[in-house]
């Protein structure tokens, strides 16, 4: 069986081994290595096939024995093949950055583009880009990435984010102001953890074609399996990963009035699936170190709900969680990235006469009904699905088909 595997400093969360899982039969590993480990593992390293991600994208090319004509053009290599003691390098991310552009359906021909980042994923969309006809293509570098730089380039439409800003576990920022961009017609993150990311939340509030990383994940790996392998695999391979990526590494959010069963439902969905469940007013009553009843008496509800906006961000971060949210989580709007970054948040509905108010300091202080009406646009809003409860392993089983 061919040793095949993925070099790079920082590899915990690669979505690489199950990609390559299900496109062959072949060993996959994760080979983390600080640089000064670079020469030894490049020499002696157990491997017939790797790829290789950041920061090593350049730093593998001394070693190499032949680069393909696409690699030497981006001046970096992410497909590494060793035969008969020679190392060939290719570069499958131009493919894979082709197939994102075709799937955002972002015209470049005759565009202004900005590429932030100047690193191997920044010359790998500047060939593209460049390929596709783009009019101008100008690389935003980490030391001229400045409110004045930007500023002359106002007129770009068309943003590619080729670093890492706004990646998992650095969540929740972005590499650009897009205010500052007032023609922009489409933005491109190359990230694919979280799925959404700061800089694509933005483009979707302004009306703004947009796309993440994850098909072009895909896509590269597919043709790194074919350099692997010699074997085509039908492009069509792409989307099914893509998807099965997306159900399996997505968070469940339940969202809904206190009582409604959120939890119940979630720790069901949880045990089904053989996923992490988190209560996050568990949580809260953890990082305040007292009940949810004592936080609200002693120190009130804007202190209740600033913690949970702190439990919201750690654990909207989560890939494949099954996450039960109190019922006044809508009421602030920084939540609704937290959740939205990772997650399908379904809308769990119930009688408000089944619901009850034990420990609840809202649903005992005010009529639940004057509750519901304040956050039923909330709800919908928050939702990407709707269901009624009707018995937790019923609804449970529901949500479940729904989802996957």
């Amino acid at each position: 069986m061919m040793k095949c595997g993925l070099l790079g400093k920082t590899l915990g969360h690669s979505f690489s081994p199950r990609i390559h899982a299900m496109l062959a039969d072949y060993s996959y590993r994760l080979f983390e290595k600080r640089e000064d480990e670079i020469s030894e593992f490049m020499k002696n390293g157990d491997w017939d096939a790797i790829n290789v991600t950041i920061p090593y994208k350049k730093a593998v090319i001394p070693y190499l024995s032949e680069m393909s004509d696409r690699a030497k053009k981006i001046g970096s290599v992410n497909t590494l093949i060793r035969k008969n003691g020679k190392i060939l390098g290719d570069n499958t991310d131009y493919y894979g950055f082709e197939y994102l552009l075709k799937k955002s359906k972002i015209e470049i021909a005759g565009k202004k583009a900005l590429i932030i980042g100047a690193g191997g994923a920044s010359a790998t969309a500047w060939a593209v880009l460049s390929d596709k006809g783009a009019k101008n293509v100008t690389v935003v570098s980490h030391e001229n990435n400045t409110h004045d730089f930007l500023t002359q380039h106002s007129d770009a439409q068309v943003i590619v984010n080729t670093t890492p800003v706004g990646m998992y576990p650095k969540n929740g920022i972005s590499p650009v102001d897009l205010s500052l961009f007032p023609r922009l017609c489409g933005v491109i993150d190359m990230i694919y953890n979280p799925s959404v990311t700061e800089l694509i939340f933005d483009a979707k509030e302004r009306d703004i074609p947009c796309i993440s990383g994850l098909p072009m994940l895909v896509a590269q790996a597919k043709e790194a399996c074919e350099l692997f392998t010699g074997e085509k695999i039908d492009d069509s391979e792409i989307d099914r990963i893509t998807q099965v990526l997306e159900k399996e590494t997505k968070n469940i959010v339940l969202i809904g009035m206190p009582g409604c069963g959120k939890s119940s439902i979630g720790r069901e969905i949880a045990k089904t699936l053989n996923r992490e469940f988190i209560d996050c007013d568990a949580e809260i009553e953890r990082a305040a170190k007292m009940s949810i009843p004592e936080i609200f008496s002693k120190y009130g509800e804007d202190r209740f709900r600033e913690t949970e906006s702190e439990v919201c961000a750690e654990t909207g971060k989560k890939s494949g969680a099954v996450i039960a949210t109190g019922g006044g989580v809508v009421t602030r709007r920084k939540n609704y990235r937290y959740l939205k970054q990772n997650s399908t948040v379904v809308l769990i509905k119930r009688d408000l006469s089944l619901l009850p108010s034990e420990g609840r300091p809202i649903s005992q202080a005010r009529d639940l009904r004057e509750i519901e009406a304040e956050r039923r646009e909330l709800y919908a809003a928050f939702a990407d699905i709707t269901f009624e409860a009707h018995g937790v392993k019923e609804t449970a089983k529901e949500i479940i088909e729904k989802i996957l």
